[in-house]
Parts: structure tokens; C-alpha cells; sequence
């Protein structure tokens, strides 16, 4: 035999033991289990209410206040709008984000966008408004608040009843004056 011939054999006999090998460990392999079921993605719960904190670096204070949704309030020189805001059940692991939108209101008074997007209570410095003066963060979705909403601010007013009409009231008498004599 010559040395191609051993080396045509050596690979044919590697080639073969491979295939039997695959063959042997492909029926000893028992089936596969069944994928883990994904774990249930809790929904996300939509808020009424989203709750800000700001601060005036100028006096320092932090100021926690309360935005209905597409309703904006005022903080210093910013206006505040939040558009949604998203939080979890208390059960999930907690993840709270707003749609908001800042507008700085100049000192020509015109009104000038300089924050859009989402921000994150659990990561307030992401995506906090970081302002020359004030800065603004989302800290939680709510869905209740001490202030009272929108519509009840508007519905202070006195309310007229317009679901029947009233009768006429009858001419109220006047009663003469005692100290007149005819």
C-alpha cells in the first residue's frame, strides 16, 4: 500500500466513524423540552396624574406639584405638559415614564420649546430638564390627586339648572310703609 492510499483510507474511516457518531448521539438525544413560557409582560397602567419635582437652584428649593394629563402648569419660567404617563403594577418590577413637553417662557415673553420627550422616574437624571435656573424630573404616575382636576376648577363657577324651565315667579306685594299715612 502506498502512503496516498493509507491516507485515502485513514480519511474514509474518519469520514465513516464521524457519520456513525452523529448518527448514534442524534438518536440518544431525547427530545427537546418545551420552550419556558414567557413570563406574562404586565400592562402598562395609563395615569391621570403625573408628579414632578423641580428645583430653583437660585433659593434652592424643591417643589413636588401634580400636572394633569395635556394640561400644563407653570414652575418658575417653564411650562409643563405632560402628554401620557405610563407606571406597573405594584407587583412588577416598577417602571414609570411620562411623555412631557417643556416650554421656557422668555423675557421678551415669548415661548420657547426646549424639552420633548420621556422621562423616566426611576432614572430622573436621564432625561431630567436641566434648565439655567430651574430643573424639572418625573417622580411618579399617579392615579389620584389633591388637586382637584381640570374640570372641576372649571365647574367652580356657579351652575345654572337648565332641565326645566321655571315657572314665573309671581310679582312679589309690596306692603305699605307703616310710618305712611294716606
Amino acid at each position: 500500500m502506498s502512503i496516498f492510499s493509507r491516507i485515502s483510507m485513514a480519511g474514509l474511516t474518519a469520514a465513516a466513524l464521524v457519520a456513525c457518531t452523529t448518527t448514534f448521539a442524534s438518536a440518544q438525544t431525547p427530545a427537546a423540552p418545551a420552550a419556558p413560557a414567557a413570563p406574562a409582560v404586565a400592562e402598562r397602567i395609563t395615569n391621570p396624574v403625573a408628579e414632578f419635582a423641580g428645583i430653583d437652584k437660585i433659593t434652592g428649593r424643591i417643589i413636588t406639584f401634580d400636572v394633569y394629563i395635556d394640561e400644563t402648569v407653570q414652575f418658575g419660567a417653564l411650562q409643563v405638559t405632560p402628554r401620557i404617563c405610563y407606571s406597573r403594577p405594584e407587583t412588577e418590577e416598577p417602571k414609570t415614564d411620562s411623555f412631557v413637553e417643556v416650554d421656557e417662557i422668555t423675557l421678551d415673553r415669548k415661548i420657547r420649546r426646549i424639552f420633548t420627550g420621556w422621562m423616566f422616574a426611576e432614572s430622573p437624571g436621564l432625561n431630567a430638564v436641566e434648565h439655567a435656573v430651574y430643573d424639572v424630573w418625573l417622580k411618579a404616575c399617579k392615579q389620584k390627586s389633591d388637586v382637584p382636576p381640570p374640570d372641576a376648577a372649571k365647574s367652580g363657577a356657579p351652575q345654572v339648572d337648565t332641565s326645566k324651565p321655571k315657572a314665573a315667579a309671581a310679582p312679589a306685594t309690596t306692603e305699605p310703609d307703616a310710618d305712611s299715612t294716606n
